[in-house]
């Protein structure tokens, strides 16, 4: 069987297809399978063992063979039996179509029944608070393959360019390998409601550092520098409290630094996903999303959320201007949960 996997546009989303994806690569151990994505978040799956092959594709990219065109002509050339599209774009199902994969599974949503051969119902709840959690919906998704899925446990790997990036950056830093190191996520990629404030983040970092004798280290995307240097140089910690904002980005470098963190502070963006995936004690901060469409079933990720009449609203910017969804999340209350993972993360350790 030649199977062809459409992957989620979004980090957090890729790495939450992931149960689905061992299921389908342990299930279906003579298919060649290759993973259809855009190419910045299939880096995120750098290590792993799910795909014989990627196609990336971006119907905007720079690169001739990343658009719509030519990845039409590669499915037709490589003849696939069966596309499983985990996105919910008709963009997506027109490239499977076009693409002449035969059978064609994916939820019937968007206006796109008429370009599915295998159209599912969308989960229940659909686009509602109530909606099933995303890895139970790739996991639906899977089955149609004719698969057994059990486990909904995420799973990351790193590759040994990674791990070597983040070697350099512990000897510049002069840390130890066995340093307890906290890693905060500040950043938000689906818009700023879901940033915690960044003056919340660097007193944060400072009452970890001097009560607990921690290292922090500050994630950030290409676009989110400024936010990270803001809350290290905020911090007042020089010594302990370093950024990625000097370095060179990438997302295996960031998934290389959670992956030897002690405790993961994260925003409800893709690298809060990181640490479940790693096995990482995790305190999430949620704003204006639903937790429940992005249960991660992992059992040391605290999620923490503070209830307002207006929310959870699910925009990207607060159409009210008070964002009190996020401003009244109190550092007391991040720390005290910060304090009680990161209590459970060294007792496990020692």
């Amino acid at each position: 069987m030649k199977l062809i996997v459409f992957c989620p546009n979004w980090v957090g989303d890729l790495v939450m297809a992931t149960p689905a994806l061992r299921a389908l690569r342990e299930g279906l151990p003579d298919a060649r399978i290759v993973g259809l994505g855009r190419p910045s978040v299939l880096e995120t799956l750098a290590g792993s063992r799910w795909f014989d092959d990627v196609i990336r594709y971006h119907h905007r990219s720079a690169i001739a063979s990343e658009r719509s065109a030519s990845v039409v002509w590669q499915l037709r050339q490589q003849a696939f039996d069966v596309g499983l599209l985990l996105t919910n774009s008709i963009r997506t199902a027109l490239i499977g179509y076009l693409g002449g994969v035969k059978k064609r599974i994916g939820y019937d949503n968007e206006g796109r029944r008429l370009l599915l051969s295998d159209p599912l119902a969308p989960p229940p709840g659909w686009k509602t608070a109530k909606q099933e959690p995303i890895i139970d919906s790739y996991l639906t998704l899977a089955r149609r393959v004719g698969i057994e899925t059990t486990s909904r446990r995420m799973e990351l790997s790193t590759t040994p360019e990674d791990e070597t990036a983040a070697d350099r950056l512990w000897a510049r830093l002069g840390w130890k390998r066995e340093e307890s190191v906290v890693v905060l996520n500040p950043g938000g990629a689906f818009g700023p409601a879901k940033r915690w404030p960044s003056r919340y983040f660097a007193e944060l970092a400072r009452r970890l550092v001097d009560e607990r004798r921690v290292k922090i280290l500050i994630l950030c995307g290409p676009s989110e520098r400024g936010f990270a240097r803001f809350i290290a140089d905020a911090s007042l910690r020089p010594r302990q409290v370093h950024s990625l904002a000097e370095e060179q980005i990438s997302l295996g470098l960031s998934k290389a630094v959670v992956r030897r963190a002690k405790l993961l502070i994260t925003t409800d963006s893709g690298p809060r996903h990181f640490g479940s995936a790693f096995g990482i004690p995790t305190v999430s901060l949620f704003g204006p999303t639903h937790i429940g469409w992005t249960e991660t079933y992992f059992e040391a990720e605290t999620k923490l959320q503070h209830a307002v009449p207006c929310g959870p609203c699910q925009q990207r910017e607060c159409p009210l201007g008070h964002h009190r969804c996020m401003t009244d999340l109190t550092i007391d209350e991040v720390y005290q949960a910060g304090l009680h993972s990161l209590d459970h993360s060294m007792k496990k350790a020692g």
